[in-house]
């Protein structure tokens, strides 16, 4: 499947570039070969070299918890929920709790923590994975659940809202937690109908009540807070959150008498040697995202689904935010631009501002995630997980588009 949509990139990239060649854009190639080595120094520069340095701190922390015993409590404490979604994985293994660990990581908006969480948890789930150029089942619903990044706190976004004038930055909280649950909870069924897995069970069925439920008293409790407020609890509890999980590791491995600095160093080492095996896979993806971007083909998909909505009759008010909810699923950071773009132009109030801030948050950047994670483990063959991230995306937009008109229209 991988394969398959990268020479994908390629192929209509050219193929849309000799359009615009014939029609008189002599400066398309030029853009497209720009465009390789811009993204090939963006994946090694930009994403792999910082990341190494984070990268070697939290494995390196997550190692001390391991020894410390930590994570089999979290194992144990997930384990009856976590046992039904992931029943390859045996009981009171430590990739439970590192899943959780990410799982949290990604709700509070740490994106530097959750990363290589997460790619701890898919070594794990590697080691037992029986046949290792392709993903497991577990490797899958773990996958896809990250790519649709339930994110209860969006911070970077009210912060970018604020940085841009919006009357009230967090108005658009409320609607990201609803869009991006809807995301997650796609993702999850989807998954499991084609894994076969019971979600009537009664355990799944009272944790993800709970969730439900506490996703409710948080929507609750932020709804009574002014935008200052809530920028200052975002941030203090997501802080505070990983400043606690940072100590009390430390403090379980001095109570279990863990030399806890060789711990640290030992799970640091592993930092480098898993960011050299991602960086070819980034490298692969990135270039041919940005030969699609270069070539004039995201601006002709745009156009032709405007053409087609306004065909059909619909109010086509959104389609102005559409392009970041395409670029969401192939680059976070030019998801990102494109929704500073968005605003800037149409304005942070207005509705097409509004909803590209939707989308944002609605996702994750599932290509990016595939190639990231799956490419830190040598998985080539990825079945049904890209497949299943982009529907987990498409029920994101069209609940961002729906909630948007909702509040905002």
């Amino acid at each position: 499947m991988l394969n398959i949509i990268w020479v994908c990139f390629f192929l209509v990239a050219f193929a849309v570039a000799c359009v615009q060649f014939a029609c008189g854009d002599t400066e398309v190639f030029g853009r497209m070969i720009d465009s390789t080595f811009d993204m090939s120094k963006l994946a090694v520069m930009d994403i792999a070299l910082p990341l190494i340095g984070v990268m070697t701190l939290w494995l390196g922390i997550l190692h001390v918890g391991e020894r410390a015993g930590a994570v089999r409590v979290l194992s144990r404490l997930v384990g009856p929920f976590f046992g039904k979604l992931f029943p390859e994985i045996p009981k009171g293994h430590p990739a439970t709790g590192q899943m959780l660990m990410n799982f949290s990581a990604n709700m509070l908006g740490l994106d530097n923590a959750a990363t290589p969480l997460g790619l701890k948890a898919m070594h794990s789930l590697q080691e037992l994975n029986p046949k290792k150029d392709t993903a497991s089942n577990a490797q899958i619903m773990f996958l896809v659940l990250n790519t649709s990044s339930l994110m209860i706190i969006p911070v970077s976004i009210m912060a970018q809202r604020a940085i841009l004038g919006a009357a009230n930055p967090t108005d658009v909280f409320l609607p990201i937690l609803f869009a991006t649950y809807v995301s997650t909870l796609t993702g999850l069924i989807v998954v499991a109908v084609k894994q076969k897995i019971n979600l009537f069970h009664k355990t799944v069925v009272g944790w993800i009540g709970g969730i439900t439920l506490l996703l409710g008293l948080l929507v609750w409790l932020f709804s009574t807070l002014n935008r200052e407020e809530m920028n200052v609890v975002s941030r203090v509890a997501g802080s505070g959150i990983l400043l606690l999980l940072i100590v009390g590791f430390m403090a379980g491995g001095v109570y279990k008498r863990v030399n806890v600095f060789d711990a640290f160093i030992d799970g640091a080492k592993e930092g480098f040697q898993v960011m050299i095996k991602i960086i070819p896979y980034l490298v692969a993806m990135l270039v041919g995202i940005g030969l699609f971007r270069a070539s004039g083909a995201m601006d002709y998909l745009l156009d032709g689904l405007s053409w087609g909505f306004q065909s059909l009759g619909l109010n086509t008010d959104f389609t102005g935010a559409l392009p970041v909810a395409f670029m969401k699923p192939l680059s976070g950071s030019g998801a990102r631009a494109m929704m500073v773009e968005a605003m800037t132009t149409y304005g942070p109030d207005s509705f097409v501002g509004r909803l590209s801030c939707l989308f944002q948050g609605a996702a994750d950047t599932t290509f990016y995630v595939v190639a990231l994670y799956f490419g830190a483990v040598g998985i080539k063959r990825t079945r049904y997980a890209i497949g299943a991230g982009l529907l987990a995306d498409l029920a994101g937009v069209i609940a961002a588009i729906l909630l948007a008109y909702l509040f905002f229209a």
